[in-house]
């Protein structure tokens, strides 16, 4: 069976957007430490879910770095765009990027039928409502949760679904050089 990751950057108290949607807070300046860690994950992957707000960033910024052999991101840029890209939404009904597939039916009878599948384990980067959907259906395998040492005081949560208490497994913890914590967990079997 495959796993589903969740990978995302979030505040320390818990947010991945501002109050006003800002992620000016989060922090870009990765060492090699956290750069080989993130192309280590991808690699275990092959395909990826995305929201349709998320989708067209998302998307749009890998296809460029992805056709830019100077950029710095070049090769994870071709993992990214070689993934499958899976984009949840009930308005976009037709592909608009290579390797995506648009999905409006129902999204946990979707997912689960899909880690069913063979093929490598599959991540999730965002939207907020899309993985607070996929946390709420408890969904979501393994929690890559790379905590920014900012607090936000508020804005978008990605645990506003969740029922009641999912219990969690520390599988690692790592601090690295630009001050990201990483906290790596997995779904407890209750």
């Amino acid at each position: 069976m495959r796993k589903l990751k969740l990978q995302v950057q979030i505040s320390v108290d818990g947010y991945v957007a501002g109050p006003d949607g800002s992620m000016d807070w989060m922090v870009w300046n990765w060492g090699d430490d956290l750069n080989g860690y993130v192309d280590e994950l991808t690699d275990s992957i092959d395909t990826i879910l995305l929201g349709r707000k998320m989708a067209a960033g998302f998307i749009d910024h890998w296809s460029h770095v992805a056709g830019d052999p100077s950029d710095p991101e070049y090769t994870g840029g071709q993992k990214m765009m070689t993934a499958r890209k899976i984009v949840y939404s009930q308005t976009v009904k037709q592909p608009i990027w290579k390797d995506m597939e648009v999905v409006s039916t129902d999204l946990v009878e979707d997912v689960a039928q899909r880690k069913d599948q063979d093929g490598k384990d599959m991540i999730v980067y965002g939207g907020a409502s899309l993985v607070s959907a996929l946390i709420g259906h408890g969904l979501i395998d393994d929690f890559y949760l790379f905590v920014n040492p900012a607090l936000v005081g508020g804005g978008l949560s990605i645990f506003s679904q969740v029922p009641g208490v999912q219990k969690l497994a520390l599988v690692e913890s790592r601090a690295f050089e630009c001050g990201i914590v990483l906290l790596h967990y997995e779904l407890a079997c209750n």
